[in-house]
């Protein structure tokens, strides 16, 4: 793919916005090491959410994230969203929310940026082949915790905004910011904090972008869809306390035993959920979206190949991309309170509790997904006649979201990457959840779009994340490309 700002685009500003672009591409090209220390100095940080004891470092990378807009003249604030409760009652600090603005003319359409400066957990003895925070670039990628997920989106989103600013040029749109920590565990405290600021903050925005995914391969892509979450804890619970096998072994109905055989119901071998009346809530596949999977730009030898598997559950593009992307699928992710240590231990645990999860699709609704799982589990486990007792909990119930592809926010996403990378970008759906788009959506009622410039291959959450360094600098000029072409679309399109 090659830089062309000059590309012709879709929108009818192709011609006045190519004569801006080209100094901010020059400046941006100028800057590149610049930014790049300055994700040196974001990663460093580990804002890692899950752990409390990380808790000050997380403090500090809001704090420096906010003193960065201020830095260029924005209007900023940390936003407080209140206290975190922890399993043995005690209360935490959230880390504020950053929000920030830059312009208020009213006759410009008003975009909000969202993203995430928390990280997941990374240590070198994972098996990094760097130092987690320690940001490394060996051979044009730039590797380190968060590089991709999510610190070096929002840099460029805030580069893109600063190129303007050394130009002494007109930002072509009101740019807004939220900025959060707390993305990796949940959002604590932003739903209440959006809800809350709806009729302020979020009055005037027109549009939310949110830059947290990928591509899909080698092409850039525009992200439309992601699914939900429902994530259940099943507990069985048997004797007062753990036992020896060799003691007791034959004569009691083992928890463990039980579990297994609940879970074993849950989905087929050829991944086909069993529960009632999951499958039967799922919105068709059209011809449509059946013909738009075929365009994708897919490797499903390198997919393999990438993940280390000799089989994938399906033969064809269409049909994996499906079952990634808007099929829900069942996980089992783990069992607390049974053996896991190395070596040996003959135990027979009391209590054990398996962890699942249930990915959700239009036309699913949490609530009810909840109420079938738990049904259906009891069910299951009623014909086992065991004394043990069985509890059933969701503990997450995140909606899936969907956009309109056709809408001006993606036609104009079409033309900013046409116009920077000269090619057409795959328009893709993520497997994963990002619950804040279906909650910006809800609150709001704003459009959403999904902006990514993450590559397929990065590693989130895994070990050696990076984020290339072609896709940091290309991604920084598809934001300003993509401000100007948002500023074209008709005040009357919403």
């Amino acid at each position: 793919m090659t830089l062309n700002f000059a590309a012709s685009s879709a929108s009818a500003s192709a011609s006045s916005s190519s004569s801006c672009e080209f100094p901010l591409a020059r400046y941006i090209d100028s800057h590149q090491e610049e930014y790049v220390e300055l994700l040196r100095d974001w990663v460093a940080i580990e804002s890692d959410s899950s752990n409390i004891l990380k808790r000050p470092e997380l403090h500090r990378m809001m704090e420096m994230a906010a003193q960065k807009l201020r830095q260029m003249g924005g209007t900023v604030e940390l936003v407080d969203i209140g206290e975190q409760e922890l399993p043995g009652g005690q209360t935490l600090a959230l880390p504020k929310v950053v929000t920030g603005q830059f312009g208020s003319d009213p006759n410009k359409h008003t975009v909000c940026v969202y993203g995430h400066v928390d990280v997941q957990p990374a240590k070198l003895e994972d098996g990094w082949a760097t130092e987690p925070y320690n940001l490394t670039e060996i051979n044009g990628n730039l590797y380190g915790r968060g590089a991709s997920d999510n610190k070096a989106p929002v840099l460029a989103w805030i580069h893109a905004v600063e190129a303007y600013q050394a130009l002494s040029m007109e930002l072509p749109v009101n740019v807004k910011f939220v900025i959060e920590g707390m993305e990796e565990t949940g959002s604590n405290g932003l739903d209440a904090m959006i809800l809350a600021q709806r009729d302020s903050f979020f009055s005037d925005v027109d549009y939310i972008i949110i830059s947290d995914c990928g591509w899909l391969s080698r092409r850039p892509a525009l992200t439309y869809g992601t699914r939900g979450n429902c994530y259940f804890f099943a507990e069985v619970e048997g004797p007062k306390q753990d036992l020896h096998s060799g003691v007791y072994g034959g004569t009691v109905i083992e928890p463990m035993t039980d579990l297994i055989g609940i879970l074993d119901t849950l989905i087929s071998p050829n991944g086909k959920i069993l529960v009632p009346g999951i499958r039967e809530a799922v919105a068709p596949l059209s011809d449509e979206e059946w013909r738009m999977y075929q365009d994708i730009q897919f490797d499903m030898e390198n997919y393999k190949n990438k993940i280390g598997v000799t089989q994938l559950m399906y033969t064809n593009k269409v049909d994996l991309l499906a079952h990634m992307w808007r099929y829900p699928t069942v996980s089992i992710h783990g069992i607390e309170g049974a053996f896991s240590d190395p070596g040996t231990k003959t135990v027979i645990p009391a209590k054990v509790t398996a962890k699942f999860s249930i990915r959700q699709v239009p036309d699913m609704d949490p609530a009810m997904v909840k109420k079938q799982v738990t049904d259906y589990l009891h069910s299951v486990f009623a014909k086992r006649k065991s004394p043990n007792k069985l509890k059933v909990t969701m503990v997450i119930g995140a909606k899936p979201w969907l956009a309109d592809t056709q809408h001006p926010l993606y036609e104009a996403g079409k033309a900013a990457v046409k116009r920077v990378f000269d090619t057409d970008p795959d328009l893709i759906r993520e497997g994963g959840t990002i619950p804040i788009a279906r909650t910006f959506q809800d609150v709001t009622g704003k459009s959403i779009i999904m902006m990514p410039i993450g590559g397929f291959d990065d590693g989130l959450h895994s070990q050696n994340e990076k984020m290339s360094r072609y896709n940091y600098i290309e991604g920084t000029k598809l934001f300003i490309a993509y401000l100007n072409e948002v500023s074209q679309i008709q005040k009357t399109s919403v």
